[in-house]
């Protein structure tokens, strides 16, 4: 028997539904003590016996799926939490009106703010329409209170919608009393283990991992599985969701192996359930890859990659931006392995399907350029010295890939200093320098490359020519250091680590260069050592704030 399949064995004989009435959350005792095995109280020793149990507790990576919305739904007609369950219109949502309750004034008052309020926050993050949102929200929560009391469900509805609104702009403080007082309300009204108090919890957790407050999340998300696993059962889409962010947890907590876990049971679960292609599965898998390319795992990374990019050439084609993307982290993965030809090959594909995506001068195109160049330089240096036509015919193309993505990069970085005041008056200052930092870090990489293949080429040229090639080298390595010291002035990209590191990178090769010349100038030598110098400093000390 395997380990995954021994978890889940000792964790359905572990379970005791009766023992699942825990505390409400602001009670719950000091997790880092206790913890909970499949409704069971085990001390640390007992779990280590048990060879610490994937439900013990737990990350976007992504971590993307922080950004996701959880909003509240309207009414549900299922007053017995036996047979009720989220929807799927959003991310946890909760069904919480009583069928008791019958139709009034507020009620109607309730449901229109509801319904704007959701509707102008679904658009916000294009049209900006957060505080419209907010006034209906709030309004919304003012007449659940006064038509339905102040602990009934709706009020939890109307809390939950105006937390999420908070997290997504970002004001935490005013988000997270909110959601803790949504699980206490409908912990109140329909017990510890009804299905929407797992799914508020799970909201809650959700809050949490975006804040990396991973203790609190975990927490949150292992009561929430309990709860899901108790009353949907495990073959259930929203018991796998809980699982895997459980696990994102997890990850972030340093705790691998049980994460991986509870990735792969996600997985499955989503797959049995014939959701193995849905977006979601897609996204999870994609999680998993790369937690084995972190960890060096490059087979099964490559294993994973390869099952989603089939899965996008069969319903998507090459004609879809996202085939394109899962091939170029496919071909990262063959790199790191050190399948060299086979990455070149499928970045070349990926490369011919952006230009015809229309992408000729987007930056991951000059960022493919640069990898399938590089990568043709080491497919280079690997060729029998016989083969000299074939390595000066392979370093041509690698030079004119190089020389499209200085340029590309270039005209980009124009672009944003042209830009940069605009968006900043406008706000989008933000997307403005990412793309520029990206640019310029392009660039240093594209432009120190190509120093080091006109370098390379001397060994297959005459003495005359290696002098000019080495001139051409130079050259290269000069516009990459003129380049940064020409963006010093914008801070956020010339004190970024990355670019820095490229920075020095090109700095070192200049001076290796200049050391090996005929015509060794010894001022300028000196020169480039002291920067050097100041570089590493500057590298060393904000690697260690």
């Amino acid at each position: 028997m395997s380990f995954r399949q021994a978890v889940r064995k000792l964790c359905k004989e572990l379970a005791n539904p009766a023992s699942l009435q825990t505390k409400p959350f602001n009670s719950l005792p000091n997790a880092g003590k206790l913890i909970e095995l499949g409704g069971h109280t085990r001390t640390k020793s007992r779990l280590e016996m048990l060879q610490w149990i994937f439900l013990s507790g737990q990350a976007a990576f992504i971590v993307g799926a922080c950004s996701s919305t959880s909003m509240a739904e309207d009414v549900s007609t299922a007053s017995s939490s036996k047979n009720a369950t989220s929807t799927d219109d959003f991310s946890g949502l909760l069904k919480v009106e009583d069928e008791s309750v019958k139709s009034n004034e507020h009620t109607s008052k309730w449901r229109v703010f509801t319904d704007n309020g959701r509707e102008y926050f679904l658009k916000a993050s294009s049209f900006g329409n957060i505080p419209q949102a907010e006034r209906f929200f709030l309004s919304a929560l003012q007449e659940a209170k006064q038509g339905f009391g102040e602990r009934d469900p709706h009020v939890a509805s109307a809390c939950n919608n105006l937390a999420e609104l908070y997290r997504v702009s970002k004001d935490f403080d005013k988000a997270e009393p909110l959601y803790v007082e949504a699980v206490n309300i409908l912990e109140e009204y329909f017990g510890v283990n009804d299905v929407r108090v797992g799914a508020a919890l799970h909201n809650l957790g959700h809050f949490y991992l975006g804040q990396r407050k991973l203790e609190k999340a975990r927490v949150c998300y292992e009561r929430a599985l309990k709860i899901k696993r108790r009353v949907l059962g495990e073959a259930h889409t929203e018991y796998a969701d809980t699982m895997y962010h459980l696990g994102t947890v997890l990850y972030l907590q340093g705790k691998e192996k049980d994460a991986e876990y509870l990735i792969l049971d996600s997985i499955d679960i989503m797959e049995a359930g014939g959701h193995g292609e849905s977006i979601s599965c897609v996204r999870r898998m994609q999680h998993l890859a790369q937690i084995y390319n972190k960890s060096n795992r490059f087979p099964e990374a490559e294993n994973i990659l390869r099952k989603i990019l089939h899965m996008m050439e069969l319903s998507k084609g090459w004609k879809s931006l996202d085939t394109v993307v899962i091939a170029e982290r496919l071909a990262l993965t063959l790199e790191a392995a050190g399948k060299l030809k086979e990455a070149v090959e499928l970045l070349e594909r990926c490369l011919d399907a952006r230009k015809n995506l229309r992408h000729h001068e987007h930056i991951q195109t000059a960022a493919d350029m640069l990898h399938i160049a590089r990568m043709k330089i080491l497919i280079t240096k690997e060729l029998p010295e016989a083969n000299n036509s074939q390595a000066m015919a392979e370093l041509d193309k690698s030079r004119s890939l190089l020389n499209d993505s200085v340029r590309i990069a270039r005209k980009l970085i124009d672009r944003f200093l042209e830009q940069k005041e605009k968006t900043e008056r406008f706000g989008g200052s933000q997307r403005t320098r990412k793309d520029g930092h990206s640019a310029v870090v392009i660039l240093l990489q594209s432009l120190n490359a190509l120093g080091a293949l006109e370098i390379m080429e001397q060994g297959f040229l005459s003495s005359q020519t290696q002098e000019h090639i080495k001139a051409e080298a130079n050259a290269s390595l000069r516009q990459c250091i003129s380049t940064f010291q020409e963006l010093r002035s914008e801070q956020s990209i010339s004190d970024s680590l990355e670019t820095k590191a490229e920075y020095l990178s090109c700095l070192r090769s200049l001076y290796l260069s200049i050391r090996k010349g005929a015509a060794r100038q010894a001022g300028e030598e000196k020169e480039i050592q002291e920067e050097i110098r100041q570089v590493e400093d500057e590298i060393s000390n904000a690697r260690k704030t």
